[in-house]
């Protein structure tokens, strides 16, 4: 993973001692909440429901085992002892005191981390795959563009203040696992056939939220020493033209819908040309002193004769591998997933300090002391050696780490909701845990297979519920608290939105409005047809009527 250099710890301490600054003239009274609304932001903070909220970033979702006992130990020091892990692969602590973040901004630099630009109107963490670098299906190691994109953007003074808030994806498998078509900016790494040269397709205009949209191609095939350089064009063109006057308009997203992609693809070239070939074009050096942080380890041929064996022998065993591990470069190996969902007691994404810290010691017995986040808010090991599997799953049952869901129904993406946020309509985690304890059987769970269940408290859509095969919407009526339901919907280079079945359901019916969608799936699907791919084939009238003709299931009319 990248090591930081001078330049980066000493941009990371300056920031620390501005914000303890900031923090002491806001407590001071010297700067009013609204003065110090924008600089609090672009640190990360927060004001919500009950307390402060610190996000902090975990650039693309690397982080090293020192990284996660430090973060655990700021769970116990400054919160109440857990934290909770976001679909942009950052950390969340909820209940922080503005007094004290300076001094958990301090501890976190001690490590190499940060909280900047993880809010505020201005580039946030760039995301990829929490399997980058050993994916069997990846074509090129995306980290060293995410750093190079993070170096670029970071505290970049012509890019602090936009229209609103500005999220970049990166992806370069044959499987798009980082949502990158749901993103501002989305980018497909890949080589050119014929060249062998690394080049990039550009995506514009994605976004969920009250408008989602699905990204459209702006650029295709351009030449990775003009990354810079294009994606600086495209911010120019947004913050001259998109609107500051309304928030809910501001995104890139609407720019590029009222303009037409073409229309701004064609504004974009020509601010392009005054950029091409500057001080932002990459270099072949430039990569080089990055790429070397991410090198491709070199893993042993092993004997795996006993996974195997421990495969044929132990069923649960076998389960666990068929749901929780991923297909890594070298066939020894394999990328373990630990689930933060192992039941209803657990709020989707929450991970207590002393679970993180199991995870970061076995990341350093089993693997080489590095832990992802993925998108859907889980943890990755990503180099464990198959002879060691067996072992490291007896472990993680000790620890209740190791349940067999990952891509299941009951894997979740989650948002904090009501419980906690300001912003929220509806809660979410009860609602995520009536459908844990429904569904709590693991063989029914399999019978299903893959389907992805997402929960948001509003329509902000953090929990990027318009792309969840089964979504599921916090809304308000009249003081009271219901859920929207929508099919159909799936990530990836083909993304969709769901589209919604009816009329919303009080919280209670729930748990059996997913058991009559499913149901409706089991009876019509195809083979190994998808969920999404069902609902497109026979279309929404089928699950609605099972729904909707249910005594027990009331719908507000």
């Amino acid at each position: 993973m990248y090591q930081y250099d001078f330049y980066d710890k000493e941009l990371v301490n300056e920031r620390v001692k501005q914000f303890s600054d900031q923090v002491a003239r806001r407590k001071s009274g010297e700067l009013s909440e609204e003065e110090f609304l924008p600089l609090r932001l672009q640190n990360g903070v927060y004001l919500q429901k009950h307390a402060y909220m610190l996000r902090v970033a975990i650039p693309y979702g690397t982080l090293s085992s020192k990284q996660l006992m430090t973060l655990a130990d700021i769970a116990d020091d400054f919160d109440k002892g857990y934290g909770h892990f976001t679909t942009r692969q950052n950390i969340q602590f909820n209940w922080v005191e503005l007094e004290r973040v300076p001094d958990i901004l301090s501890r976190l630099a001690d490590v190499d981390m940060h909280a900047i630009q993880t809010s505020g109107n201005c580039v946030r963490n760039v995301t990829t795959e929490a399997f980058a670098g050993v994916s069997a299906d990846e074509i090129i190691d995306p980290r060293p563009i995410a750093e190079l994109l993070r170096q670029w953007s970071t505290i970049n003074p012509e890019f602090l203040f936009l229209p609103r808030k500005f999220k970049i994806a990166v992806s370069s498998s044959t499987q798009d696992r980082a949502a990158v078509r749901t993103h501002d900016i989305g980018l497909y790494l890949y080589k050119d056939a014929r060249s062998e040269q690394l080049k990039v397709n550009v995506m514009v205009g994605g976004g969920l939220g009250r408008t989602p949209i699905i990204s459209k191609s702006l650029k295709k095939g351009l030449p990775w020493q003009h990354l810079l350089s294009y994606l600086e064009a495209v911010l120019r063109v947004y913050n001259r033209h998109g609107r500051r006057d309304n928030k809910y308009k501001a995104r890139i997203k609407i720019l590029v819908k009222t303009l037409g992609v073409d229309a701004f693809a064609e504004e974009v070239e020509q601010e392009w040309l005054l950029l091409k070939s500057g001080p932002t074009e990459l270099t072949q050096e430039e990569y080089d002193r990055v790429s070397k942080h991410f090198l491709t380890r070199k893993l042993k041929t092993l004997d795996i004769s006993p996974y195997k064996q421990h495969y044929a022998q132990d069923k649960d065993f076998a389960q666990w591998v068929s749901t929780n591990t991923h297909e890594h470069k070298h066939h020894h190996y394999v990328s373990v997933v630990i689930s933060t969902k192992p039941g209803p007691h657990n709020p989707p994404g929450d991970m207590s300090a002393n679970q993180m810290r199991h995870v970061a010691q076995l990341a350093q017995t089993y693997g080489f002391s590095e832990i992802r986040v993925t998108h859907e808010q889980n943890l990755v090991l990503p180099d464990i050696a198959k002879n060691k599997l067996y072992e490291l799953w007896l472990t993680l049952k000790e620890y209740h780490l190791a349940s067999p869901t990952i891509g299941l129904l009951t894997d979740m993406i989650t948002c904090p909701g009501g419980d906690y946020c300001s912003l929220a309509n509806a809660k979410s985690i009860p609602v995520a845990a009536a459908i844990q304890e429904k569904f709590d059987d693991l063989d029914y769970l399999h019978d299903i297979g893959s389907l992805s269940l997402n929960i948001s408290g509003c329509m902000n859509a953090c929990a990027h519920h318009h792309i969840g095969n089964i979504g599921i919407l916090g809304v308000d009526k009249n003081g009271s608290e219901w859920y929207q339901v929508t099919i159909g919907g799936k990530q990836g280079k083909e993304a969709q939105i769901g589209k919604v079945i009816g009329p919303s359901f009080e919280a209670d019916a729930i748990p059996d409005v997913i058991d009559i969608l499913t149901q409706v799936y089991l009876e019509h699907r195809q083979l190994d047809e998808a969920f999404s791919d069902t609902v497109g084939r026979i279309g929404l009238t089928p699950f609605k009527d099972k729904v909707y003709q249910r005594n027990d299931v009331e719908a507000s009319l």
